[in-house]
């Protein structure tokens, strides 16, 4: 199904894993990662919350991504304090977006005590609605460009809300790279683009006005398939005004996400 198709890869942190699954289906992988993930630029605030956090004076934990949990504990680590941070995961009530939070526990011998309804802001809030939260001190792990709706819908429930953000995306390829891409997409040369990220989409969509190409890309995108590797992502393309083609149904992860393909090509 794949053999001979070229697949834009815009991944970053498993860019060799993802090419290689893509290959063994005779795909070609067209590398163009388009962010990199870093720590927080003032790690302060990181260390303060986690301070406050060992310290007992959150109630409730909300982990929207194993990026943000696998940094934080990382910054623990760094810390000296690792031990005690797993400690008090473990005695909190600890909320989960969706897997790969929930992953990143198991990796520490924990697991969520709630999961959201759906892997989403919206499906947190759900979720969350039906937790008692008035009064209780809760402690957020955003994600980069998700700084705002969380933390605004706990304070309207009468929430002490206690976020911190423990990663940032930059720019990874120089703009003319990303540039090679869109005219790529605006030549009809690539089969399928599959976007992993929120931050991916925001990028393209950055270069693209930057340099006058935004009509070329938003043309080229309402004529190659899309995949998303999930919810969150698909929400992204379908905001930037792209039709997704593809998402896994309920393992928002690579392998699925190349098996969804089928259905963009069938």
């Amino acid at each position: 199904m794949l053999e001979g198709r070229r697949i834009a890869v815009p991944e970053s942190r498993e860019l060799d894993l993802f090419t290689r699954m893509l290959e063994r289906h005779g795909a070609i992988a067209v590398r163009c990662p388009l962010v990199s993930i870093h720590d927080a630029d003032d790690p302060g605030l990181v260390d303060a919350w986690l301070e406050r956090f060992i310290e007992g004076r959150h109630d409730i934990v909300v982990l929207y991504t194993g990026e943000g949990l696998s940094r934080l504990l990382g910054f623990a680590r760094r810390n000296g304090v690792e031990a005690d941070a797993i400690a008090t995961l473990g005695r909190i009530l600890k909320v989960a977006r969706g897997p790969k939070p929930a992953k990143v526990l198991r990796g520490i011998g924990l697991a969520a005590d709630v999961m959201a309804e759906e892997p989403t802001t919206a499906g947190l809030m759900r979720t969350l609605s039906g937790l008692s939260v008035a009064d209780k001190r809760v402690g957020v792990l955003l994600y980069p460009g998700g700084e705002e709706a969380l933390p605004q819908f706990l304070q309207a429930a009468g929430a002490q809300v206690d976020p911190v953000l423990s990663y940032r995306y930059a720019s990874d390829e120089e703009d003319e790279r990303v540039l090679g891409l869109i005219r790529e997409l605006a030549s009809g040369s690539i089969d399928i683009i599959a976007f992993t990220s929120t931050a991916q989409v925001r990028r393209l969509q950055d270069v693209a006005r930057r340099f006058g190409m935004d009509a070329d890309l938003n043309a080229a995108m309402g004529r190659t398939p899309i995949a998303a590797v999930g919810p969150v992502t698909a929400e992204a393309v379908a905001k930037a005004g792209w039709p997704v083609g593809a998402m896994p149904h309920d393992s928002y992860h690579l392998k699925p996400l190349v098996t969804a393909f089928g259905r963009i090509l069938s």
